[in-house]
C-alpha cells in the first residue's frame, strides 16, 4: 500500500486552463470539539487575558472572537480554539494535533470552573463592587502547567513589557513547534525542556535575554520535572518549590500560580505599577508595595481578584516625565 503523504501532487488548471502538477496543500484535519456551559456568563477577552503573558505571545493569540492557545500535553501538541455563543453562556471549543484531546479536558478549568467566588465581598469598598458587577463573566483561568507560567515570567524579571516580549517570541518561535491545525500565524508551542536547554549561550545574548535571567531559567529546567508537578498540588506547596530556585522570588512565584493555578490571592508584590495602580483605584493616591498590602488585607483569600478587577477596569495613576529608554545589548 502507497503512503500517503501531508501534500499531495494533483492536476489543477492554471489561468489559460492548462495542467499542471503543482503541489495542494491538504486541508487542515478536522478537529475534536465539545460545548462548555458552566451556567453563567462568560467573558473569554477577561477570563483567558492573564494566560498570554505579553500581546505578542507565539503560545496565545486573539484574533475576533475567537482565543487561540496552543499547549505540550502528555499525549502531544495541541492548538485549542475557544469562542463563545452570542450570549456568552456556551463557549464552544475545537482542538487539533496529538494532545486535542487533552487539550478539551482542560477546558472548564481554563475557564474558571475550579474558581470559587462564595467567600468574596465585593462589598466592602463601593469601587470593587461596581467593577465584580461589570465583569460577571470573569473568572480565574487555571492551567495546571507551570513551566509554561514560570518562564515567561522570568523573562520579564527586572526588564520593560517590550524588551521581554521581544526575547520570549525570539526564542519560542526559533525552538519551538509549529502549532497543529488551522492555528494562527506565527503561533508555537513552548520548546521541551531538552530544546531550551540546547539554546546556545550567544542565541541567549542576541535574543536581549540578560545572564542573570539565562542563569535562572537553566536552573529552572534542571529541577523541571518536581516544579511542573506542582502543578497538580495546593497553591502553597507549589509556591514553596518554585521559591527553591535561585533568582526565582516573590513575584516570579505570584506571576507563576496565578496562571498555573488560578490563584486568587497570589498578589504581585515587587511589580512597579500595580501597587501604584492599586493605590490609585481605591484611595486617589499612588503607594508602596506595604500600602498596597494594607488596602488589599479586607480581601485576604481574594486579594489578586481585586487586583484583576482594578487592571482590567483601565484604572491606572497618572504618569509623568520620559519614557524609559530600552538599552539594546544583543550587539555587544
Amino acid at each position: 500500500m502507497g503512503r500517503v503523504s501531508a501534500v499531495e501532487a494533483s492536476p489543477v488548471r492554471d489561468a489559460g486552463g492548462r495542467a499542471s502538477t503543482a503541489p495542494r496543500p491538504a486541508p487542515d484535519p478536522a478537529p475534536l470539539s465539545t460545548r462548555y456551559t458552566p451556567g453563567h456568563r462568560v467573558d473569554l477577552r477577561r477570563t483567558l487575558g492573564t494566560i498570554a503573558q505579553f500581546g505578542s505571545d507565539p503560545t496565545s493569540r486573539r484574533e475576533g472572537e475567537a482565543h487561540w492557545l496552543v499547549f505540550r500535553t502528555p499525549a502531544g501538541t495541541a492548538t485549542l480554539r475557544l469562542r463563545a455563543d452570542a450570549a456568552a453562556a456556551t463557549v464552544h471549543a475545537d482542538a487539533w494535533g496529538a494532545g486535542a484531546g487533552a487539550a478539551l479536558e482542560l477546558v472548564p478549568q481554563l475557564l474558571g470552573a475550579d474558581d470559587d467566588l462564595d467567600d468574596f465581598e465585593a462589598h466592602r469598598h463601593p469601587l470593587i463592587a461596581e467593577l465584580h458587577r461589570r465583569s460577571s463573566g470573569l473568572r480565574l483561568a487555571r492551567t495546571g502547567q507551570v513551566l509554561a507560567a514560570l518562564l515567561p515570567a522570568i523573562f520579564f524579571q527586572k526588564v520593560t513589557g517590550q524588551e521581554a516580549s521581544r526575547s520570549w517570541r525570539t526564542l519560542v518561535a526559533r525552538h519551538g513547534e509549529a502549532a497543529p491545525g488551522p492555528a494562527p500565524r506565527g503561533m508555537h508551542v513552548l520548546p521541551t525542556v531538552a530544546a531550551w536547554r540546547r539554546i546556545p549561550s550567544w542565541e541567549w545574548h542576541r535574543a536581549g535575554v540578560t545572564p542573570q535571567r539565562r542563569d535562572t531559567v537553566q536552573r529552572v529546567l534542571a529541577v523541571a520535572e518536581g516544579l511542573e508537578r506542582g502543578g497538580a498540588l495546593p497553591v502553597a506547596e507549589a509556591q514553596r518549590r518554585l521559591r527553591t530556585v535561585p533568582g526565582v522570588g516573590v513575584w516570579t512565584t505570584a506571576e507563576t500560580v496565578q496562571r498555573s493555578h488560578g490563584a486568587p490571592d497570589a498578589v504581585s508584590f515587587g511589580d512597579f505599577h500595580t501597587c501604584k495602580n492599586v493605590g490609585w483605584a481605591l484611595t486617589g493616591a499612588r503607594v508602596d508595595d506595604d500600602g498596597m498590602r494594607e488596602l488589599l488585607e479586607p480581601w485576604r483569600g481574594h486579594r489578586q481578584r481585586v487586583v484583576r478587577l482594578i487592571e482590567g477596569s483601565g484604572i491606572g495613576y497618572e504618569r509623568r516625565g520620559p519614557r524609559l529608554t530600552i538599552p539594546d545589548h544583543r550587539a555587544r
